[in-house]
């Protein structure tokens, strides 16, 4: 008999995925994912990106990427983007998914901010923790679509360490997000996830000064 084929890694992060992709592009000269885990995106991003570093600061998380890693050119840093030595306006997009809450967010986003060149875009996609009634009406749909999800697609388990609950909710991240990044995209998912999509704008000339 026929075997089917194995079913593509699944998970609520890896559901998202896409959204980071298309807000990335083709065509950029590097990238960088903060909080990387076991790689699964950075090496996905190598398929369209000149250049890819992923950090962790897990050192078990980044040997599992290493291992998984079939050639992609993917530099896998072991370390903690927030003291880490990227210089500034050093890289054409950064990318995380669910290691936002693992940081101060405010800080996280500012060095993000920092390191990303002029037209250089900046996609999120975090967690947060439920605050209202409709956060509450949401997470009962959402356990809906996850139990159709994972009888349909498996689950991919992962090693790297977690954080529940997070510490800011929804509408927290969504004004962090919006006092560090002016003109940002905020998105709220189904499946208990967020994301946040800014294009860094150029800096502003300075202005001619005026007649007496």
């Amino acid at each position: 008999m026929p075997t089917s084929p194995p079913r593509s890694p699944w998970n609520h992060n890896i559901h998202y995925h896409g959204v980071v992709l298309e807000a990335v592009g083709v065509g950029r000269a590097d990238a960088l994912d903060v909080g990387c885990g076991e790689g699964l995106l950075a090496r996905r991003l190598a398929r369209s990106v000149g250049r890819v570093r992923a950090i962790d600061l897990d050192q078990a998380t980044i040997e599992h990427a290493r291992q998984q890693d079939d050639g992609t050119g993917v530099q896998y840093v072991h370390g903690d983007f927030l003291t880490c030595d990227f210089p500034p306006e050093s890289v054409d997009a950064v990318v995380s998914v669910a290691a936002l809450h693992h940081m101060t967010e405010a800080e996280a986003l500012r060095r993000m901010r920092n390191v990303l060149r002029p037209g250089g875009t900046l996609a999120v996609i975090g967690l947060a923790r439920d605050s209202t009634p409709a956060d509450l009406l949401r997470a009962v749909a959402a356990s809906v679509v996850s139990r159709a999800m994972r009888l349909r697609r498996g689950w991919n388990e992962v090693s790297a360490p977690t954080l529940w609950p997070p510490p800011h909710s929804y509408r927290q991240v969504r004004a962090i997000a919006r006092r560090e990044l002016p003109g940002v995209h905020y998105r709220r998912h189904l499946l208990w996830r967020y994301s946040l999509v800014w294009t860094k704008p150029p800096p502003v000339e300075g202005r001619a000064h005026g007649g007496g």
